[in-house]
């Protein structure tokens, strides 16, 4: 009888820039995965503040983030929709990321963020170039004519991870005292 080996083959080696991209990424999603540490799903679907952010909201909310802006860098404007066009009502499915919805567990979310997370370390290891750029819509909260490069998007992605991570660190010390970042 044949043996079969039954380990995990090793993640590829990265190294360089892709590397520090990488390691950054996954340092402020380990900081805001720590933050959720042991709530329950009812706390983690709790509005401290006056925003509209609960913590498991602001997961959803990086999980989409992370998993729209790899879209674009693989597929450039068509990932974003034409977000210059979106009515009040889409803006308003697009709070329910903002918000744990009835049904959604803690656990759910943080499962889909690290599905989302695996499937961009995997991209971003395999992609060619980190210079291929595409062009970034007609919005007001863009400058004219932009483009952004697959390095720019990530540190945008990284931005936005690491942004969050700090709201969620205040969110969870207004719920019960306990700091992620201190």
């Amino acid at each position: 009888m044949p043996h079969t080996d039954t380990t995990t083959p090793a993640e590829p080696t990265t190294t360089g820039e892709r590397a520090d991209l990488l390691e950054a990424l996954t340092q402020h999603r380990t900081m805001l995965r720590h933050t959720v540490r042991a709530l329950t799903d009812e706390e983690a679907g709790r509005r401290t503040t006056a925003s509209e952010l609960c913590l498991g909201g602001i997961i959803k909310h990086v999980t989409s983030v992370e998993r729209v802006w790899v879209a674009f860098i693989r597929d450039g404007l068509a990932a974003l929709g034409d977000v210059t066009d979106m009515t009040d009502d889409d803006w308003a499915k697009r709070s329910d990321e903002f918000r744990t919805l009835p049904g959604e567990t803690l656990a759910g979310v943080l499962d889909q963020y690290a599905e989302v997370a695996r499937h961009t370390d995997e991209f971003v290891r395999g992609l060619p170039d980190l210079d291929v750029t595409h062009p970034l819509p007609e919005a007001p909260w863009w400058e004219p004519g932009g483009r952004w490069t697959a390095r720019r998007t990530l540190l945008h992605i990284i931005g936005e991870t690491a942004q969050h991570a700090g709201h969620a660190d205040i969110i969870r010390e207004h719920l019960d005292g306990a700091l992620s970042m201190a």
